[in-house]
């Protein structure tokens, strides 16, 4: 009798822990949603919405976790009313409980309540990915070609004459005056995924199947993003940026962008450099005879805050390195180290920070 009572006894302890364990897991993800985003967007959340799409997916998700908090909430409940109710007893340790056969009414509710759930889940689902996929692109929106390369991103703005890497700008959206971007995504090799989350959902860049998206982003700053589809060896570290701008200051980034390559003889060496050594291959500069689209273009390199697709800060010391060694920053990156002498390195480095 003493060891059935033991055994009752650590049976109730386990069902007890377990319970406890998953109350915290439910309040740890709980708090985690609901948790602020700090001030510099710097860690991206889906609940802390700045554009049209992210608002309707954080819509979405309130009312998902909404319809399965409730069925969490009900299922757990009668979980523990059965765990207290019917809890062995050292009485009936030698008796079988009721055997129950088969209930019609029982069995219809488990199959008719979940059919009906998936049904509201996936119809509100359908309605929010129609309302973004199938917007009207409307008169005086942006437009945007990003392309994803392993690992690093690509954006054009056909319109506007402009190339850049990893570092998107685009302008706020007033209400009264909506001013939505709208970005064609294609892929240079392999899948990819543009994701920005407080700004719109994932959307796979998948190679010869163009594909889009759109934001409207409702204030300025910095939002963080990341290529969200394993694509290769740095996946991890294939960053973006996306600034967004007020009117003015991104006519003035536009127009900074359009201005050519300095073409000053003071760093004559260092483009001599560039120009006669395999950088041309992959990069770009306007003003000389480097073409290359392997590499992002460097027309404007030292206006954006980065290297290597946000892998390091975008400083003398780093982009040195980052053409000396590119694994000692982003190791697999598909950039060769250039095994340049100390005096072309110099050089080289000091033509590319003019270039602003």
């Amino acid at each position: 009798m003493g060891e059935m009572r033991k055994a009752v006894w650590q049976a109730t302890v386990s069902r007890a822990v377990g319970i406890l364990v998953l109350l915290a897991g439910v309040l740890l993800a709980t708090s985690l949603c609901v948790a602020s985003t700090p001030a510099d967007h710097s860690v991206p959340s889906i609940f802390d919405a700045h554009s049209t799409p992210a608002e309707s997916i954080r819509h979405l998700s309130h009312f998902v976790l909404g319809v399965t908090g409730l069925i969490f909430l009900v299922v757990f409940s009668l979980l523990i009313y059965a765990m207290v109710k019917f809890r062995g007893k050292v009485a009936d340790a030698e008796r079988e409980p009721a055997q129950v056969y088969g209930s019609t009414q029982i069995e219809l509710a488990w199959t008719v309540i979940p059919i009906l759930i998936v049904a509201v889940l996936f119809a509100a689902t359908a309605r929010m990915i129609h309302a973004i996929q199938d917007a009207p692109e409307p008169k005086g929106a942006v437009e945007v070609t990003a392309i994803g390369h392993q690992f690093w991103w690509e954006f054009r703005y056909p319109t506007l004459g402009v190339v850049t890497a990893n570092e998107l700008h685009v302008p706020v959206s007033d209400p009264a005056h909506p001013t939505p971007t709208f970005l064609k995504l294609l892929s240079a090799d392999t899948d990819h995924s543009f994701w920005v989350p407080q700004l719109a959902g994932k959307t796979d860049l998948i190679p010869n199947h163009p594909n889009e998206t759109w934001l409207d982003p409702h204030e300025t700053g910095l939002f963080l993003g990341q290529c969200a589809q394993y694509c290769g060896t740095q996946h991890a570290k294939m960053l973006l940026r996306a600034y967004v701008d007020s009117p003015e200051d991104f006519r003035t980034w536009v127009h900074e962008q359009q201005q050519p390559a300095n073409q000053g003889e003071k760093e004559a060496a260092g483009r001599h450099v560039f120009e006669s050594t395999a950088c041309l291959n992959c990069h770009a500069i306007n003003g000389t005879n480097g073409t290359g689209r392997f590499g992002p273009d460097l027309t404007h390199l030292m206006s954006r805050r980065t290297l290597a697709a946000g892998a390091a800060e975008n400083t003398p010391e780093n982009l040195r390195l980052w053409i000396q060694n590119p694994d000692a920053i982003k190791t697999g990156s598909l950039m060769p180290a250039m095994k340049l002498s100390d005096t072309d390195l110099d050089a080289l480095v000091r033509y590319l920070e003019t270039l602003r």
